[in-house]
């Protein structure tokens, strides 16, 4: 039996990408329950080849006995694109289909970081201006309540 492609999702992060590993469904059945391929063989082997502009990078293979699996690429160069593809096969079936490329460009600064920045920068501009707003309406030059002297109109 072929053991077809995994489902791979990837996402970058400071320096690095962080890829998410689903192996490929059996269609073994016992008593009309799906076996997945970790209750048939008991452990996978996966290998990641990483795409970078100098060219394709096999990475060593490693085990998994985990359904759903993540690991992570790091030491990258920020802003770069890089590409992933991901095999699954197991110790006496070393027969298996490779995922399709899935890329991503890979951050300098977490994406995150950006957010804090922008929501940090936008509470102290409006604490300036409502200070601002109130300094001058303490100083009656804005929304005066009293009325000018009819001598002085």
């Amino acid at each position: 039996a072929i053991l077809g492609p995994p489902e791979v999702n990837i996402s970058s992060c400071r320096n690095c990408i962080n890829v998410t590993i689903k192996p490929p469904t059996s269609h073994f059945r016992i008593d009309k329950t799906l076996l997945s391929l970790i209750d048939i063989y008991g452990e996978l082997e996966y290998g990641i080849t990483l795409k970078t502009p100098d060219g394709e990078h096999k990475r060593p293979h490693e085990t998994t006995t985990e359904e759903i699996f993540s690991t992570v690429i790091d030491e990258l160069y920020p802003n770069r694109n890089y590409c992933v593809s991901v095999m699954v096969a197991a110790s006496i079936n070393k027969n298996s289909i490779p995922s399709a490329w899935k890329c991503v460009t890979v951050d300098s600064v977490a994406r995150q970081d950006y957010h804090m920045v922008t929501i940090a920068g936008a509470v102290c501009f409006s604490l300036m201006l409502a200070v601002a707003l109130k300094g001058l309406h303490s100083g009656g030059f804005i929304l005066q309540n009293k009325s000018f002297p009819r001598t002085l109109v």
